[in-house]
Order: C-alpha cells, then sequence, then structure tokens
C-alpha cells in the first residue's frame, strides 16, 4: 500500500504497509517494518469500502498500454469526475514510488502492459496515449527493468513470497483539486511485473486506486488497509479472481463482513498488534454454511440453544484400509506388498538428507544404550547364555531385517521388559526342572512364529480396530514411565556406588592425610604374607628393601607391594555422584532448550532448523567434552570388543533336538501362546501410533507384513540364540520426532506447517548397521559417560508424551479453571465426566505397571488386552458423545449408528423385503463381531 506524500516540494508515493499474509507497517520513527502482525479493521472502514465499491468504476480484465489515462476516461465517461480535472489526476498517478530504507524509483503506472493491442469492451474507443509519451519511456524501460531485476532478485524478502504469487497495489492519497472521493479497482486479464510499484519483482494482477479531498487522511488510510487485508484474505481474493461485475465483488465483501467478530472499544486496546496464530485456521470450514452449534458454544451455551443437545462429534476413529478383513487367506499380507512395492525406490533415495545424520546418530545411541542396558540384564537373568554381545548382534540383525522388507520401516525393533521378564521366568523354570534352556527357547520362538504366520494368514490384525485412543495411550504412557523410570533409579543407584562425603569438614583440612607406611614385623598374622610378598617383588623387580621410600608409593603402588594405607582421608573418593548427575540433567535440559531453538528469535531461520536437528547430538558431545576436561572416573560405556558369544560353552548355533524329551517339542506350544500375544500386542499398537494420522504419513504401511517379519526373526533370533525383538514404542515415536518435515518458505509471521515425516528405509538401516560395528568402534564408545546415555533416555520418555491427550488430561487436575487450555474436548464434556474417564486410565496404568514389577509380569500381554474389555466396558459408564471427544467410537458402535441412519431412511420409502442373501451377509458378520 503505498500514500501519497510530498517531499521536497514534490509529490511522491511512498510504500506505508505491505501483507503477504499478515500486516506490516512502516515504522517512520525506527526506519524499518514492523513485526508481522494480524489486521485489525474498523467496521466503518468495510462499510466505507463497500460504498468506494459500489460508487467507484470498476474495470476487470483491462488491458491497456496506458494505464492511468484509460482509469481517467472512464470516470470520465461514467461522470465520476469532470474532464478538466483529467490531467491533473493523470500527473499524481505518474508520480515515483518510494519504498521503505530505497531511493526514488522513476518508474510510473504508464509502463504497465505490454500488449499494443485494443483496450476490452470497458475501455474501447478510449485515446490511446501520445507518441511523445511513448517515445520519452521506452528509451529508459530496458535499462530500469534490468537494473531492478538485479537489485531486488537478491533481496531475502522474495524467498517468503510463495511461487506464482501475484500483487495487488492499493494507491491512497489526498489531493486538493478533488470534492469528491477518485475510486477505481482495476483488474488486469494478464499480470504485469511492476517494478516500482512493488517493492519485489512480483507481477501485479489489482490495482485500487483512492484519491480524495483533504482532511480524511486517516478514514482513507482505513480503507486502504481494508481492501488490502481482503486481497490476502483466500476467499475474497477467489472472489477478485472470478468476479464478473461489481454485484460480485460487493458480494465477496459481504460475505467477509458475515465472518467479521467485533471488539468492544472499552475493552480492547487498537494499539496493541495482536500476534499471528501458530496454526492459521483453513478457510475451508467458511466455505460451509455458518455451523450455529458453535456459535452458541463461543456465547457459552452447548448445542447453539439453552438446554440443547450437542449435536457435533469429532472426526471418526479410522485406522485406513490396511486393516481391512479381506477374507482371503493371506488378503491382507498380499496387500501390504501391492502396496509397499511402489515406494521401495523412493524409501531409498529419500533418505539421503542432511536431516537423515541426525535421525541416525540420535537414535544409534538409543539403540545401543538399549543393546547395553538389556544385554546385561538378560547376562544377569540367563547366567550369560545370552549376553551384550547376543543383544548387540541381535539388535543388528533384526533391525536391518525389518527396516529393509518391512511394511513400516520407521518402527524400530528392540528388547522389551516383558520379553526379559519372560526370559528369566524360563530360565528359572528350566533349571529347576533339569531342563536344557537354549534348546526349550529354540521351540519356543518356532511355535511363537508359526502362531505369528498363523495371524498374518488370518487377517486377524483387523482386531487392531478395536484397539482406540484408550488403549494405545495407555500401553504408549506405561512404555514412556518405564523409559523415565528407569532413567531416574540408573541416576540415583550412582549415588549409592559414589556417595556424596557429606563428613568432609573443610575448617579441619589440615587434619585430613593419608600415607602408605611398611608392614608391621610385629603383627606375627600378616608377617608371613608380607614377608613372600615382599621377596616376590624383590625378585621380580631387582630392587633393595633399604632403597624403598614407602612414603611416595602410590595407593596401587603401596597395596601392590603390601604397605598399608593410614590417615582418615584414604577412602576419599570425588563426588562422582554429583558430577553424574550434572551431565544427565545437563544433556536432558540442553536437548529440551535446543529442541525449542527452532522457535526462537534468534539467528536466521536455517541455522535455527539445523541446531534443532542434531539438538542431541550437541548435547552429547558437549557433556562427553565437559566430562574429558575435568577427568573424573564417571561410569563410561562397556562394549564388547571381541566377537564370540558371552559364555563359553555354548556356540552360534542352537541344535533343536538331542537334549530334552521329545514331549518338551510339543509342550512348548503353550509358553509360546504368551510370547505370541505380547509380540502381537506390542507390535501392533506402536504401529497404529507410528501411523497416526497425526503425522500425515504418505506411503501407507503394512500391519501384517511386519508381523510376518517379526515371526520370522522370532526363529531365526532362537537358532542363533540371540533376544527376541519386538516393535518398540519410544524409540519409534523419537525416529518420527527426528524426521518430521516443516515448510521453509512462510508468509513474514506465518508459523513453518507441519508437512509430515521423511518416510524412508536409509535410516533405520543405517543405524542398525552402526549397532553391528559398534564392537569394532569400542575405543571411541568407551568415552561416553552413562549418565549422558542416561540423559537421553529420560528425554525420549519425556519427549514421547507430548502430544498423548492422557497425559494433557492429567495436568488438569492441577489447574483451576480459568487456566485450563482450550482443548475441544472440554468445549463439549463437563469437566467431571473428563476426571472420571481420565481417572479409569490412571487405576488401569497402576495396575499394568504393578503387575509389570512382580512375578505376574508373565501375564501382561493377556492385561493389554484387558484394555480393550475395559474399554468396552466403558460403553456403560459415558454416553457414546462423550467417548467421541474423549476417546473413539468403538468400529460396531459407527456401524450400528450408520444402520439406524439406513433405517430411517428405508422407513420413509415403502418397505422392501431383504433377501436370503443379504439375511445371510448380515449373521455372518454378526458372528464374527461376536468372536472379536
Amino acid at each position: 500500500m503505498d500514500t501519497l506524500q510530498q517531499e521536497g516540494g514534490e509529490l511522491e508515493w511512498k510504500e506505508s504497509a505491505r501483507w503477504v499474509k499478515f500486516e506490516e507497517k512502516v515504522e517512520e520513527g525506527g526506519e524499518r517494518w514492523s513485526k508481522p502482525h494480524v489486521s485489525t479493521l474498523t467496521l466503518h472502514s468495510l462499510f466505507e469500502l463497500r460504498t468506494c465499491l459500489q460508487t467507484g468504476s470498476i474495470l476487470l480484465d483491462l488491458e491497456g498500454y496506458s494505464l492511468p489515462q484509460i482509469i481517467v476516461e472512464q470516470q470520465i465517461a461514467d461522470g465520476l469526475i469532470p474532464p478538466d480535472l483529467k490531467e491533473k489526476i493523470i500527473f499524481v498517478l505518474l508520480r515515483k514510488h518510494r519504498h521503505q530504507t530505497k531511493k526514488p524509483i522513476h518508474r510510473s503506472l504508464a509502463d504497465m502492459g505490454k500488449s499494443s493491442n485494443a483496450a476490452t469492451s470497458s475501455a474501447s474507443g478510449i485515446h490511446r496515449s501520445t507518441e511523445d509519451l511513448r517515445s520519452r519511456q521506452s528509451s529508459s524501460l530496458g535499462r530500469l527493468r534490468e537494473s531492478h531485476k538485479h537489485t531486488h532478485l537478491k533481496n531475502k524478502f522474495m524467498k517468503k513470497i510463495p511461487r506464482d504469487a501475484e500483487a495487488s497495489n492499493v494507491l491512497i492519497g489526498e489531493v486538493d483539486f478533488l470534492d469528491k472521493p477518485f475510486v477505481s479497482f482495476v483488474r488486469l486479464a494478464q499480470a504485469t511485473t511492476l517494478g516500482g510499484l512493488t517493492e519485489v519483482p512480483v507481477p501485479t494482477r489489482f490495482l485500487f486506486i483512492l484519491l480524495g479531498p483533504h482532511g480524511k487522511t486517516k478514514s482513507y488510510n482505513e480503507i486502504g488497509r481494508a481492501i488490502a487485508t481482503l486481497m490476502v484474505d483466500d476467499l475474497f481474493s477467489d472472489v477478485a479472481y472470478k468476479a464478473r461485475d461489481r454485484e460480485d465483488l460487493i458480494a465477496g465483501v459481504d460475505e467477509f463482513l458475515d465472518e467479521v467478530i467485533v471488539l468492544p472499544p472499552g475493552e480492547w486496546d487498537p494499539k496493541i498488534r495482536i500476534e499471528p496464530p501458530k496454526k492459521v485456521p483453513s478457510a475451508e470450514t467458511r466455505k460451509s454454511v455458518l455451523n450455529l452449534n458453535e456459535l452458541g458454544q463461543v456465547n457459552g451455551l452447548a448445542g447453539g440453544a439453552a438446554g440443547g443437545e450437542d449435536e457435533e462429534l469429532p472426526a471418526p476413529h479410522e485406522l485406513g484400509e490396511e486393516l481391512k478383513f479381506t477374507g482371503r487367506i493371506g488378503g491382507g499380507l498380499w496387500l501390504d506388498i501391492k502396496r509397499k512395492i511402489p515406494w521401495y525406490c523412493s524409501d531409498i533415495y529419500d533418505g539421503f538428507h542432511i536431516q537423515s545424520i541426525s535421525a541416525v546418530l540420535f537414535i544409534y545411541l538409543g539403540c545401543i544404550t538399549n543393546a547395553i542396558t538389556f544385554g546385561g540384564l538378560l547376562g544377569d537373568a540367563t547366567d550369560n547364555y545370552q549376553g551384550v554381545m547376543e543383544s548387540f548382534l541381535g539388535t543388528a540383525l533384526a533391525g536391518s531385517v525389518f527396516c529393509l522388507f518391512g511394511g513400516q520401516p520407521l518402527i524400530i525393533l528392540s528388547s522389551t521388559g516383558p520379553i526379559l521378564i519372560f526370559e528369566k521366568l524360563l530360565y528359572e523354570f528350566s533349571k529347576n526342572n533339569d531342563v536344557d534352556y537354549m534348546e526349550l527357547r529354540l521351540w519356543i520362538g518356532l511355535h511363537s512364529c508359526l502362531q505369528c504366520f498363523l495371524l498374518v494368514f488370518s487377517d486377524a490384525s483387523y482386531i487392531i480396530k478395536y484397539m482406540t485412543r484408550f488403549t494405545e495411550e495407555g500401553f504408549s504412557s506405561l512404555i514412556s514411565f518405564i523409559f523415565i523410570s528407569d532413567a531416574i533409579k540408573k541416576m540415583v543407584g550412582a549415588f549409592k556406588y559414589y556417595p556424596i562425603n557429606r563428613g568432609f569438614k573443610p575448617d579441619y583440612i589440615t587434619a585430613y592425610k593419608c600415607e602408605c607406611i611398611a608392614p608391621d614385623q610385629g603383627e606375627s598374622s600378616n608377617y608371613f604374607f608380607y614377608y613372600f610378598m615382599l621377596i616376590f617383588y624383590l625378585i621380580l623387580f631387582s630392587f633393595n628393601l633399604t632403597d624403598l621410600d614407602w612414603s611416595q608409593l602410590s595407593k596401587k603402588e603401596c597395596v601392590k607391594y603390601g604397605g598399608m594405607l593410614v590417615g582418615n582421608s584414604c577412602k576419599y573418593v570425588p563426588d562422582l555422584a554429583l558430577m553424574s548427575f550434572i551431565l544427565f540433567f545437563g544433556t536432558y535440559s540442553m536437548t529440551v532448550s535446543l529442541k525449542k531453538f527452532k522457535f526462537s528469535r534468534y539467528f536466521p531461520t536455517k541455522l535455527r532448523t539445523l541446531i534443532s536437528d542434531f539438538a542431541i547430538i550437541i548435547s552429547i558431545l558437549v557433556f562427553c567434552g565437559l566430562d574429558c576436561l575435568l577427568a573424573l572416573d564417571t561410569p563410561k560405556l562397556h562394549v564388547p570388543t571381541e566377537l564370540k558369544p558371552t559364555r563359553s560353552d555354548r556356540g552360534w548355533l542352537v541344535m533343536p533336538f538331542g537334549k530334552n524329551p521329545w514331549w518338551w517339542y510339543l509342550a512348548s506350544f503353550v509358553p509360546a501362546l504368551l510370547v505370541t500375544i505380547l509380540i502381537f500386542m506390542d507390535q501392533q499398537i506402536s504401529a497404529v501410533i507410528v501411523n497416526r494420522k497425526e503425522n500425515k504419513l504418505k506411503k501407507g504401511c503394512g500391519y501384517h507384513l511386519d508381523l510376518f517379519w517379526v515371526g520370522v526373526l522370532m526363529a531365526v533370533c532362537s537358532f542363533v540364540g540371540m533376544p527376541w525383538y519386538v516393535a518398540a514404542t519410544v524409540i519409534s515415536i523419537a525416529h518420527i520426532d527426528s524426521l518430521k518435515m516443516e515448510s521453509e518458505s512462510s508468509a513474514p509471521g506465518e508459523q513453518p506447517q507441519f508437512l509430515g515425516v521423511r518416510e524412508q528405509r536409509l535410516t533405520g538401516t543405517l543405524v542398525f548397521v552402526l549397532t553391528g560395528l559398534s564392537v569394532f568402534l569400542a575405543p571411541i564408545l568407551q568415552y561416553i559417560p552413562m549418565p549422558v546415555l542416561y540423559g537421553v533416555f529420560l528425554y525420549m520418555g519425556v519427549a514421547s508424551l507430548s502430544g498423548i491427550q492422557f497425559w494433557e488430561r492429567i495436568k488438569l487436575y492441577l489447574m483451576p479453571p480459568k487456566h485450563q487450555p482450550d482443548f475441544s474436548f472440554l468445549r463439549h464434556v463437563p469437566m467431571r465426566r473428563v476426571h472420571l474417564f481420565t481417572l479409569v486410565q490412571i487405576v488401569c496404568l497402576a495396575v499394568l505397571w504393578i503387575l509389570k514389577s512382580t512375578f505376574l509380569a508373565i501375564i501382561f500381554p493377556v492385561m493389554i488386552l484387558g484394555l480393550m474389555v475395559v474399554r468396552k466396558l466403558l460403553d456403560l459408564m459415558f454416553s457414546q458423545h462423550d467417548l467421541a471427544w474423549l476417546d473413539d467410537i468403538l468400529p460396531d458402535k459407527d456401524k450400528k449408528k450408520k444402520e439406524d441412519e439406513k433405517k430411517k431412511k428405508k422407513d420413509k420409502k415403502a418397505p422392501e423385503p431383504e433377501s436370503d442373501e443379504e439375511v445371510r451377509k448380515c449373521t455372518i458378520w454378526q458372528v464374527w463381531i461376536c468372536l472379536s
């Protein structure tokens, strides 16, 4: 928007504001552009704009050489201005333009248009520009166009403008020769680049000109701001492009006025600039008829009328066609393969991006930490039949195969707590009953593999449709809390191994000493021991006892040569627990801060995005460097260095026969059933969480294909004596978060929009290949302190809780109503019902936690199925309306609702008898629902 101003006795057009999506004003005092903000318009200016469009000239699809003359001639032809003002108005319109921090540009409206053809019907018969004017301007046209292009193409502002954008120029000014306003709205047939009018080389399509008598500067500016704001509105801009006459434009203004919200003048300061929203609402909702229910909620009434019932429901719970029951043997698996094969090549080359490097390093550190932790625990639980080495190689083998051939390569496979507990119970059972553990475990793995195949070929994954948000959030919250509690437990354990020296008193530092003295010859109990030790070292090192200075020996040498440490500071150790806590909490807090750095106000966008993507790696490197700088003996990462089984009396291959009676091969079917239930629930729930529609995945998923490969890997890992692997919920969510994509180019003030996830197979495959190679990276990895990795574990657990509605509802217990966020479910469900639903979830989570922590953990997978039963019982406690907002409607309820609607429609028509085939299909469907 340019306003007419007088500089040095001459008139010129000076840029005063601009809109890409939000308004930016020229701040004269600060000589800069203001921060982008939401335009706040007066209702009076909108009505005046409507009047201007009613009374002014409207020129649509205009083509002409000299645009100012055409506009003025049209005004004269319509009788809006007298002919004697023609030259004065043209003189004003052809004045030079000045942009913010730029010199005047001597380019005028007269140069607009490249076509020398006749004007359209709206400008037919109008006199052309004189030959003199044409020759005078064409001489400098090429030179100015080229100079402007080179000047502005380097402008960073161009990066903020979407491609194929077109400009609307608003010219507002006061003149002393007009008695009434001169208004013209122009739409050009072809967008034309006008360097002088626009700050950047964007082609102009629309022009709005308002000239009026003196005394109404503020009113003119508000009208100009109003038309500029309307032109960046999605709906009005569509109207402006498609309008056929004046009435269409006025109808667009009326539609805009219908959506306008008025702020009372006494309750709002118009000087306040409203910050742009984090997420701009879609204009699609405005295209439909105004929702009366939503209007009612704005005024505090549910349903739009007092005492009325809220009929509005959220989007239905849909998991996609991947879980459609085919009714054919292996039908779901075949559809998964057909769905994923076309994307296989793109799954490879889509991974070649700098963001993938950060994701690989982040997930790699999480995987090796997990592998070492579970490997150590497995070694303790199974007497080293499985240990850290088996955990490393098994993770590399299973993870690589799954990422290369699985249906959802974003899922990360890992060992889990329930499997660890099952392994411990199985080993104790084998030891107490004289059964070979590895052979029994092999047959359990084979039976479980066959059971997984049976579930795959029967399309049993269809049952996942009955896992609503209630079950998903309960399971994912449990896994997240396990990560958080394990990280804190391990950190607290450091205080037991390295206690803080609370008894140290700085004032008595002169009394603290520790020295090495020769063995006491008078103590007969130790005489012979020390004597033989000294003789041994005398012969070994060939030095004289009389030359040995005991007071100069180190602690290790004193103990080595048989000396004695005497003094009250001999047991002093540095406060490693405190240093470990600094590394632990520092890694977590720095990671959180750097992740949020993307939304800070410092540094360019690309640098902020890069820092945010590599936040975890930067935090790990910083605190590893701090640990090396202080050189304290903090606990470090221990990685095996030799490629051999942890237990020396076993090989890499487990033989299936010869050590157990034959009937054990059949009896192992029963414990295998528990393992299969655990794997099925863990794998499929994690897959549902990864494949949520909020992640905007575009390449589809493969529940049946995933379970197929998990079953294959169960058999392979059982044969080579490696741990069993299944989808790891928290690490998979972290993998998703590290690969999220956001829009790069955005309007000033507009927040980057989430575009989806970088779906590919490269990052997961590289993570597991590096995990396998970690055996050879031991010299480097041994410098990573364990507290740093515990901090990574804590971050992964906390980050996976974000976005879970259950966690948000728990926090509502501690919030007064006036401070509660504006969640959609709070608008439709009473608070007491929300708290009751949350309490049920908390009780279920507590029961699962107790079961996980006791010997009953073996029935943990059955209890996850129990969550589905609890969700079914909630239909008796809550209405379907409340459950629709707090959870999801079960599929059979959706079907029943649709059937009721069909029945109502049929009742209006003549009743038609159902055929036997329809009755039979309905009966089969009901039997299937009951069995499920």
